[in-house]
């Protein structure tokens, strides 16, 4: 048995993400549900107590600060414990891109399960999301700041527990090839990313070595210097512009570091490579007179 709260919603005006259902319930000892499928994404968050989550053929046991993930037509089974039955809330979603923000936060069929340090803040979305249970425009696209706001509150801290180890490195090479393209022309470093993933400097250093072959800063440093170069063929910007345009705040450390990695100096470079680019853009423009 359970004492609970529960809001069910049938209309929605968004395709992307969208709440379906959300709720908040005080378990009975040994209060169970399923073996059962459900139609839509759901994420439990254990406010207080203990209990255990079953999916296919794999438990978990669960306490206070932790939560699960339900997927659509994925048979599951929960129990509250026994002699600490478990206090918990939940939201039901689903969209087209409800997977993909799922997994931006760490959360796929092979990460469960999850922790978070901000009990009192998830708590206060979903009362609110059951205070608003109208269906007037203002009501709906206020829960839909609310479903977001438990995404983005989620996102702060989360930590998945990975069910292989390869899956988990691949998530934070990810996120850190994201930040590096993203941002590699700023003057980013290698502790900005390390920051970004939410990892040490020294367990990123292993991760690229084992998965890329390259450490993060020659990584950042390849992909600086191969935007140069192209610039260096195709724009007019004098070589301080390049520079700057490729995270580089001294033209002279700039320099230096191109030529170690194509042998020679930028302004070689240029001379060496943009007649060849024009003559290969004459002979495209040719081509496409032709057709």
């Amino acid at each position: 048995m359970e004492n609970s709260y529960v809001l069910h919603l049938s209309d929605h005006n968004f395709n992307d993400l969208y709440l379906c259902l959300c709720g908040y319930s005080k378990c009975e000892p040994l209060h169970s549900f399923g073996p059962a499928v459900r139609p839509n994404y759901i994420l439990h968050y254990i406010l207080e107590g203990k209990g255990r989550y079953h999916a296919g053929d794999v438990q978990y046991a669960l306490q206070a600060g932790q939560g699960f993930l339900i997927e659509p037509n994925v048979q599951t089974f929960y129990q509250a414990d026994e002699k600490e039955p478990w206090t918990y809330l939940w939201i039901g979603f689903h969209g087209d891109k409800a997977g993909e923000y799922l997994r931006s936060i760490g959360l796929s069929s092979g990460h469960l399960t999850y922790r978070s340090s901000h009990s009192s803040e998830l708590k206060q979305i979903v009362f609110n999301m059951l205070k608003n249970n109208t269906s007037s425009p203002t009501d709906q696209f206020f829960m839909q700041s609310l479903l977001y706001s438990f995404f983005a509150v989620l996102a702060r801290d989360i930590s998945a527990f990975p069910t292989s180890r390869t899956d988990g490195d691949n998530l934070y090479i990810r996120r850190a090839l994201e930040y590096i393209h993203n941002n590699y022309s700023n003057t980013i470093h290698v502790a900005d990313i390390a920051a970004y993933v939410c990892i040490d400097r020294s367990y990123l250093y292993t991760l690229f070595r084992r998965n890329l072959g390259v450490s993060p800063q020659d990584y950042l440093t390849n992909c600086r210097i191969t935007c140069a170069a192209e610039l260096l063929t195709v724009s007019e910007l004098p070589i301080s512009g390049v520079a700057l345009s490729c995270g580089y705040q001294d033209p002279l450390v700039f320099s230096k570091a191109f030529k170690q990695k194509k042998g020679i100096t930028p302004s070689q470079y240029r001379r060496k490579y943009r007649d060849d680019a024009k003559d290969q853009r004459m002979h495209w423009k040719e081509d496409l007179e032709e057709l």
